[in-house]
């Protein structure tokens, strides 16, 4: 779907983790529709008000990555170890909870079965090679549902954990989708690299959330679930699954009272944005089998008597803007690939507003840092 652009940009600047100086910039060209013109004045405001980028949860479905499968169970293990020495106080169950204690421990083979599960077809047997253990999983992040709770509902084990706990808590959420994503992404490497689908999730701590507008919503209806390399899309700002992740995720359930009590149509906007690294995928486009499973989704919908033209529903994406990729190069699975050396945000500027975030992963009081700066945030979510 072709939106025209603005000459608004915003610029970002990405380093490669492993050496500083080591940078690449690329533009994004802003739309001209009300939500892009909104995103754009709250992004600046984020720069503005100097929020912390997070930068645990940001670049995702990069098969190529330092941030590889061990390095990612070794820290979901240090996250573990501090919630249960934290349990370990009684501190919970001096405010009356039932003490919690996470026995799982994780390592590549836990959470993935290894190549030498791949079958040839016809063998009899399902292709399990690199793919993902869902219970193990499932049990992660039920772990941290139980824990934090959600935007308007927090946990009581939440709130009154210490910083380090709370930090680790959140941590769960995080590794567990990046755990996911990167296994995805490393097996359709090896069985469909045209389909690897690498994301770039902008968000940050604290930041405004605005309500969102009719006027805005409408572009759910015009975009629907479309995606293209390089596109801009305003980030999904709060907890809950939405209707086509029930749909896709529980095989088409007839909604009850109780699923519905799950599913949270998007409320809020702000000046967070995924940025698309993956092949185009739009509705009537090149892939028929996306239209297919479009029409599928609109028929459970109305089988739920639900309006799939109903903008209320959040059904989609929020397009904002656009990347000139040819700066980068022709081939988007060259341009994953270059990219994958530059997985760290370090500037963002907007007209002569610039945000610098000169910390990364890599250096050795990070976790600390990010605690340090939180601080605020943690405070008050403790209050009441």
């Amino acid at each position: 779907m072709h939106m025209s652009g603005t000459n608004q940009s915003v610029k970002v600047t990405l380093r490669n983790p492993l050496d500083h100086s080591d940078q690449l910039t690329y533009t994004i060209t802003v739309f001209d529709n009300a939500i892009a013109q909104d995103w754009y004045t709250a992004l600046k405001e984020i720069l503005v008000s100097g929020n912390l980028l997070e930068k645990n949860y940001c670049f995702l479905g990069f098969p190529e990555t330092a941030r590889d499968l061990s390095y990612l169970c070794k820290e979901l293990n240090a996250q573990i170890q501090t919630i249960n020495e934290f349990n370990a106080q009684d501190i919970w169950k001096s405010h009356g909870l039932e003490s919690y204690t996470i026995e799982e421990w994780f390592c590549p083979d836990v959470i993935r079965y290894g190549s030498e599960y791949s079958v040839k077809e016809g063998g009899g047997h399902r292709d399990l090679g690199l793919k993902i253990k869902h219970s193990v999983m499932n049990r992660l992040h039920n772990h941290f549902e139980k824990l934090q709770g959600t935007v308007s509902n927090l946990s009581p084990y939440y709130k009154t954990a210490d910083y380090a706990t709370k930090y680790a808590i959140r941590q769960l959420n995080n590794l567990c989708h990046e755990i996911e994503n990167l296994i995805l992404s490393q097996r359709k490497l090896v069985t469909q690299p045209e389909w690897v689908r690498s994301a770039q999730i902008t968000t940050f701590l604290q930041c405004n959330r605005y309500n969102l507008k009719d006027q805005h919503r409408q572009l759910f209806v015009k975009n629907g679930y479309d995606r293209v390399f390089g596109g801009v899309y305003m980030h999904w700002t709060q907890i809950g699954k939405t209707l086509f992740e029930v749909w896709r995720d529980e095989h088409a359930p007839k909604l009850d009272t109780t699923t519905c009590e799950a599913i949270t149509h998007l409320q809020y906007y702000s000046g967070e944005f995924d940025v698309e690294w993956g092949n185009d995928v739009t509705d009537g486009g090149q892939h028929p089998w996306h239209s297919k499973e479009l029409q599928e989704f609109k028929q459970w919908l109305l089988d739920n008597r639900l309006d799939p033209q109903d903008p209320k529903l959040s059904l989609g994406y929020l397009p904002v803007g656009k990347i000139d990729t040819s700066v980068l190069g022709n081939d988007p699975i060259a341009i994953r690939s270059k990219l994958s050396r530059y997985l760290d945000i370090y500037k963002i500027e907007i007209e002569d507003t610039v945000g610098i975030f000169d910390y990364c992963w890599t250096d050795i009081d990070y976790k600390q840092t990010q605690i340090g700066r939180m601080k605020p945030g943690y405070d008050f979510s403790s209050r009441g």
